[in-house]
C-alpha cells in the first residue's frame, strides 16, 4: 500500500502525525471498445460542437453550465481565487454517536496509520473512541476541497486501526420523488414473513459472498485464451410469471429453508408447501399432455 497523504489529526491539545492510505479497491469488470474485424482499440477525438475541429489538450478549459444553458470558462487565475485549503490537519470537531450518522453519507474510506513520533496519541485516540463508542467528526482538506469525515475504529488483522470515512454533504442525499403507498397486508401474512427472517438470521460474514459475474467473465476469458470452449450457465432461477398468494409464497420459503438447514418445517409452511408443489405438478402434467 503507498501513502496518498500525509498530515496530523488533532483532536484538543493532541497531535496525531498519520499517513492516509485507500482503504477500498474496486474490481468491476471493465471492457474496452475495440474494432471486432482485427481487435484494435476504438480511439475518441476532443471535437469541438461549434467548430468541429480537433481541440488539442492545451487548448481545453474547464466550463461551468448554468441552469439556462449558459456556459462560463474558467481560468487558472479563477480557481486561485476559490476559497481551497491546503491545510494538512484532520480537525476533530466532535463525538458523536454513531447511529446519529446515515450511512447513506458515508462515501469513501481511508486507513490512518501513525507516523514514527504518534503512535503512542494514535494508540490514545483508538482507545478513546472504542471507551466512549463514538465516532469523531472531523473536517479535513482532500484534493484542495475541505470535506466532513468521520474517524472511527476498525478490527482487522493486523489489529485495530483508525478509518476516515469521507462524507457527502447533507444536500448531496437526493429524496425519492415518488411515493410509497403503505400498502395493507393480513395479520398472518405479518407473521410468516416475521417466521421467515428468523428463519434466514445470521451473522454477516462477507467471505460467504463473491463477485460471481467477475469469476464467470475471468474464467471465460481463460477458456478463450486456451482455445477451449465457453459454456454457458445458468445464472438464475427462472420463475413462470405467474401472481402466487403472498402468504403461500412466505410459507413455503419457510418451509425450503427451515428444510435446508435440517430444522423441523412449521406445520402451516409444511401445508403451503405440499400444496404448491401439487400445483406445480399438476402445471408439468399439462403441459406434458
Amino acid at each position: 500500500m503507498r501513502a496518498i497523504w500525509k498530515g496530523a489529526v488533532s483532536f484538543g491539545l493532541v497531535s496525531v502525525p498519520v499517513k492516509l492510505y485507500s482503504a477500498t479497491e474496486s474490481h468491476d469488470v471493465s471492457f474496452r471498445q475495440v474494432h471486432q474485424a482485427d481487435g484494435g482499440r476504438i480511439r475518441y477525438q476532443r471535437i469541438c460542437s461549434i467548430d468541429g475541429e480537433e481541440v488539442p489538450y492545451s487548448e481545453i478549459a474547464k466550463g461551468y453550465e448554468t441552469e439556462d444553458g449558459e456556459m462560463v470558462i474558467l481560468t487558472d487565475d479563477d480557481f486561485a481565487n476559490l476559497p481551497t485549503t491546503s491545510s494538512r490537519e484532520i480537525a476533530v470537531e466532535k463525538f458523536v454517536p454513531s447511529d446519529q450518522i446515515d450511512p447513506m453519507l458515508f462515501e469513501k474510506s481511508y486507513y490512518l496509520e501513525p507516523e514514527n513520533t504518534g503512535v503512542k496519541p494514535y494508540a490514545l485516540l483508538r482507545q478513546a473512541l472504542q471507551d466512549a463508542d463514538r465516532v469523531a467528526l472531523v473536517t479535513v482538506a482532500l484534493r484542495q476541497r475541505t470535506s466532513i469525515a468521520a474517524l472511527r475504529v476498525r478490527e482487522t488483522e493486523n489489529g485495530d486501526v483508525i478509518v476516515l470515512q469521507t462524507m457527502m454533504w447533507p444536500d448531496e442525499i437526493r429524496v425519492p420523488d415518488f411515493k410509497v403507498e403503505p400498502g395493507e397486508v393480513k395479520d398472518s401474512e405479518i407473521k410468516m414473513a416475521n417466521m421467515l427472517v428468523e428463519t434466514l438470521a445470521g451473522d454477516f460474514t462477507p467471505d460467504d459472498f463473491s463477485d460471481d459475474y467477475a469469476e464467470a467473465v475471468d474464467e471465460m476469458v481463460k477458456a478463450k485464451i486456451e482455445g477451449g470452449e465457453v459454456e454457458r450457465t445458468p445464472t438464475s432461477t427462472k420463475t413462470s410469471g405467474e401472481v402466487v398468494d403472498l402468504l403461500a409464497a412466505l410459507q413455503r420459503s419457510v418451509a425450503d429453508a427451515k428444510k435446508s438447514r435440517g430444522e423441523k418445517v412449521p406445520k402451516e409452511a409444511k401445508e403451503a408447501k405440499d400444496e404448491g408443489d401439487e400445483k406445480s405438478k399438476g402445471k408439468k402434467s399439462k403441459k406434458a399432455s
